[in-house]
C-alpha cells in the first residue's frame, strides 16, 4: 500500500495532465468544453478515475464522453511518462454532476424560502391561543389569609 499523501499528490498530479492533454494536444471535434474537477487513485496506484464536466446539450456530453474514451490510449501513455510509475494507472472517466447537484440544491433552497415566507404571512396575523400572559404570577397575600 502506498501513503495517501503520496496517492493524493499523485492524482493532483494526474488531473493536471489530463487537463492540460485535453487542452492542447487532443483534437476530436466531439470534445466539447471540458473541465477536469477531479481525479482520484486507488490505494495500490493501479486505477485512475478521472471526473470531468461539460457544459452544452445531451449530446454534447455523450460526444465529449465517446472522444474521452477514444483517446484513453494517448492520455495514459503521457500521464505515464509525466509521472515515472512503474506501473502507469488505468484511466477511467467519469462525469461530475456537480451542475444538476448546485440546481437541486438551489431549487430545495427556494422551495424553503417559499415556504418559510407563507408561515411569516400566516404568522403576521396570528394571536396566541391562551392567556396573554401565560406565565402563573404569585398571588399576593390579602389580610384575611393571614388571619386563617
Amino acid at each position: 500500500m502506498v501513503d495517501a499523501a503520496r496517492a493524493r499528490k499523485l492524482a493532483d498530479r494526474i488531473q493536471r495532465i489530463v487537463a492540460e492533454m485535453l487542452e492542447r494536444r487532443i483534437k476530436d471535434p466531439r470534445l466539447g468544453f471540458v473541465t477536469v474537477t477531479d481525479a482520484r487513485l486507488t490505494n495500490d496506484l493501479r486505477d485512475a478515475t478521472v471526473f470531468y464536466t461539460v457544459f452544452g446539450s445531451d449530446e454534447e456530453k455523450a460526444g465529449t464522453a465517446a472522444a474521452l474514451e477514444s483517446a484513453k490510449g494517448v492520455i495514459r501513455t503521457e500521464v505515464g511518462r509525466q509521472t515515472g510509475l512503474r506501473h502507469t494507472p488505468s484511466l477511467t472517466f467519469q462525469a461530475d454532476d456537480v451542475q444538476r447537484n448546485a440546481q437541486h440544491i438551489e431549487d430545495l433552497l427556494a422551495q424553503a424560502r417559499q415556504s418559510d415566507a407563507e408561515v411569516a404571512r400566516a404568522a403576521s396575523g396570528a394571536s396566541p391561543a391562551g392567556d396573554p400572559d401565560p406565565y402563573k404570577v404569585p398571588r399576593e397575600r390579602d389580610e384575611d389569609d393571614e388571619d386563617e
